[in-house]
């Protein structure tokens, strides 16, 4: 299995931010239509645990069916366990969260793919996955 650059890795991370912020705002409409202002507690802190669900949700469904988020596609990225085999959803759900913390804390998960020694950030390396270029 050939392995994706960093740079073509970021792009599709860029592309999916991209989507997913179109995602978070229908998603953030309907909870504001149902619920109404989400700007005092505790009702704020239901509507970023639900906008944090809704990430999860769509790239746990993606990336275990087919491996692949819409950005992934055009970018012709794959994620695959260690095996090779699809993902499981532990594993899917494990990596998101994984990658989330990484990228809230300074991106640490993220930056260990330049000392990688096959560009695998860092979440990766603990769930067992990889990306891969098809």
């Amino acid at each position: 299995m050939k392995h994706p650059s960093l740079v073509r890795r970021l792009a599709a991370g860029a592309y999916d931010g991209l989507l997913l912020l179109a995602l978070l705002f229908a998603a953030a409409f309907a909870f504001i239509a149902l619920f109404g202002s989400a700007v005092e507690p505790p009702r704020r802190y239901a509507f970023q645990a639900y906008l944090l669900a809704v990430m999860a949700v769509y790239f746990t469904w993606f990336w275990t069916h087919g491996g692949q988020t819409l950005a992934m596609k055009t970018w012709r990225l794959r994620l695959v366990s260690a095996s090779g085999r699809p993902v499981t959803v532990k594993q899917a759900l494990q990596r998101f969260l994984l990658a989330f913390a990484g990228l809230a804390f300074f991106g640490a998960g993220w930056w260990w793919a330049l000392f990688d020694r096959e560009g695998c950030f860092l979440h990766d390396r603990i769930v067992g996955t990889r990306l891969v270029l098809i």
